[in-house]
């Protein structure tokens, strides 16, 4: 029986710069909400909190399907602070 395998992506490392830059970018600038969230992977991190650029990333990598702008667009609206 065959089994189904999760795709993930993998970026050339310039777009993979790129994306980081802007996840950054956002990290660093006061105007969106990037605080690390629970994660349940304590061997990774043990203090059990994702750095934001690394849950996003995470995520981009594992839906390959997505558009990067969009995402990273849509991520500004839901994350900013009003």
């Amino acid at each position: 029986m065959q089994t189904l395998k999760k795709k993930s992506r993998t970026f050339d490392p310039e777009e993979t710069a790129d994306i980081r830059k802007e996840l950054e970018r956002m990290v660093t600038s006061d105007l969106y909400n990037t605080e690390s969230s629970f994660t349940a992977n304590d061997t990774q991190y043990p203090d059990n909190l994702i750095p934001f650029l690394d849950k996003h990333m995470n995520y981009l990598n594992a839906h390959p399907s997505l558009e990067v702008s969009k995402y990273i667009a849509n991520l500004r609206l839901m994350t900013r602070i009003r």
